[in-house]
């Protein structure tokens, strides 16, 4: 058993506790912007969530989660 057979095992067995964690990062980030960015922070919980899901499902190393999405350009007009 390797090491990632190990953490998809303990990510499984504890996967309440990997949520609730989750979702403490993100309350803590979004404190410390000052609510600024509470969109952006609930989408990526959402896509961190989404992926460790997709982790779980996977049935072996060769079943990989999807692409990650494509990040736009920096433009004048969206500065970085």
């Amino acid at each position: 058993m390797g090491i990632f057979d190990k953490a998809k095992d303990l990510l499984s067995e504890h996967s309440d506790k990997v949520d609730q964690g989750i979702d403490k990062a993100s309350d803590y980030a979004d404190q410390r912007t000052g609510n600024q960015h509470s969109d952006k922070i609930d989408q990526g919980t959402d896509t961190v969530k989404d992926r460790v899901g997709d982790y779980l499902g996977a049935d072996d190393a060769t079943n990989t989660p999807g692409p990650t999405p494509a990040v736009p350009p920096v433009t004048p007009e969206r500065p970085a």
